[in-house]
């Protein structure tokens, strides 16, 4: 797919989705950011890793905006997101490849949460509906 069909369908696929959907779409290009980042401090490249470092870390920071702070869980959250922010933070500037790591794990773990939310959600919504 060239690159300006893959950012059509991208920009068509953002538009379209449900809030829950949206979460979801920023979990996975974050993953995606850090794991291209990851291959680019194996291979040195480090331009390539600190541009996929600062987007994922500009998700992260889109995350922690749409938090509603009214709960509990929220607070909880945020603390986590910004742990992980800290984790890209020393993965960009000291190389440290053990803070990408965790940092890609922490987010895939909150991705399949949040997959699974998702899937309780509709479930309910379809005994209801």
């Amino acid at each position: 797919m060239n690159q300006q069909a893959q950012q059509l369908y991208l920009r068509t696929q953002v538009s379209t989705a449900a809030p829950g959907e949206l979460t979801l779409l920023l979990y996975n290009g974050c993953i995606k950011f850090m794991k291209q980042a990851q291959e680019a401090l194996v291979t040195k490249n480090y331009n390539e890793k600190n541009v996929n470092i600062k987007k994922a870390q500009d998700i992260i920071d889109e995350l922690m905006i749409t938090l509603n702070m009214d709960y509990e869980i929220s607070k909880n959250l945020k603390m986590l997101y910004v742990f992980i922010k800290e984790q890209l933070f020393e993965a960009n500037f000291k190389l440290n490849m053990e803070c990408l790591e965790t940092s890609i794990s922490l987010v895939t773990e909150l991705r399949d949460t949040w997959v699974e939310a998702l899937k309780i959600l509709k479930n309910k919504a379809t005994v209801v509906g």
